[in-house]
């Protein structure tokens, strides 16, 4: 991949496409600041900004990603990551350098999981085995129902297979339904287990693409993110809370129609992710080209 001269954008450029970008993102965040300030939760679309570490405010701040000059910036050249060049601020070579561990990292990841084909048999059961054996004290989102009750939750983990590849989703099992899963993925392991029909890697490329700010376009990040909040909408709609009073219908996975449901909105998010996935994969290629170059 060959590595071309920056791109210089104006002031009267730049500004317009953050502002472009702050607009996209801000139908999502400004919903979930209001809750945030009426202390009201969301067990959909909080997620995204409870269990990831970006910030509101740093999903908002635009940045054009590595080879890109900005003219008249002081707005950015104080930024993690950015340099002076003059009047203009562009991420420095000097940062991507330093984020070679990381940029390494996420290649073989993101590699290894677009190398295999999508497994389309999970149904959503990581959800149901966070509340197994739970009582309705210890739900995560206690504040909603269980739709079959906490036995009829157990029959279903109990009478289904579970084989979840997504790490960040095993880890919160609870104890006696981590013995169920047929896989045993761990922290230091991920290459060897995800594959792209996981939800949860689906969602992950967002945190993927914010780890990797400000050396990638927002473009990329927002497209990664509204994906990642598109599939939380089937994760909770498949899992065993009842948020009927949410607007979210069910999908039943523990019948048959809803399995079939569940698969096709799985293949749909699996075909959706792809092309961002090698996107970020391409991203990582020219940052680690850009490494190995000498100075």
């Amino acid at each position: 991949m060959r590595v071309h001269g920056p791109t210089t954008l104006s002031r009267e450029e730049w500004q317009a496409q953050a502002e472009a970008h702050a607009a996209r993102v801000d139908v999502f965040i400004e919903p979930h600041l209001a809750r945030r300030a009426d202390r009201v939760k969301h067990p959909v679309h909080d997620f995204l900004f409870t269990y990831y570490s970006q910030r509101p405010a740093q999903l908002r701040r635009w940045h054009p990603g590595f080879g890109v000059e900005l003219q008249d910036a002081p707005e950015h050249a104080d930024l993690k990551g950015y340099e002076r060049v003059g009047s203009s601020a562009t991420v420095a070579t000097s940062y991507v350098a330093s984020q070679r561990p990381l940029v390494e990292q996420l290649h073989q990841l993101l590699t290894a999981t677009a190398g295999r084909a999508p497994q389309l048999g999970c149904f959503g059961l990581h959800e149901w085995a966070m509340v197994y054996r739970q009582s309705p004290d210890q739900l995560r989102h206690n504040a909603w129902p269980l739709r079959l009750g906490s036995s009829g939750t157990d029959e279903v983990v109990e009478t289904h297979r579970v084989a979840c590849s997504h790490f960040d989703a095993f880890r919160f099992f609870t104890e006696p339904a981590r013995e169920l899963n047929l896989l045993q993925p761990g922290r230091d392991d991920r290459a060897s287990y995800e594959q792209p029909g996981c939800l949860h890697a689906g969602m992950d490329l967002y945190k993927h693409a914010f780890r990797l700010t400000p050396m990638v376009p927002s473009d990329l990040v927002a497209d990664c993110f509204e994906l990642a909040r598109d599939i939380r909408v089937l994760d909770m709609r498949a899992a065993p809370y009842d948020l009927a009073d949410l607007g979210l219908d069910p999908v039943r996975i523990e019948t048959p129609e809803g399995k079939r449901e569940y698969a096709e909105a799985q293949r749909g998010f699996a075909e959706r992710g792809a092309p961002l996935r090698q996107a970020l994969i391409e991203q990582c290629e020219r940052l680690l080209l850009r490494i190995s170059q000498p100075s």
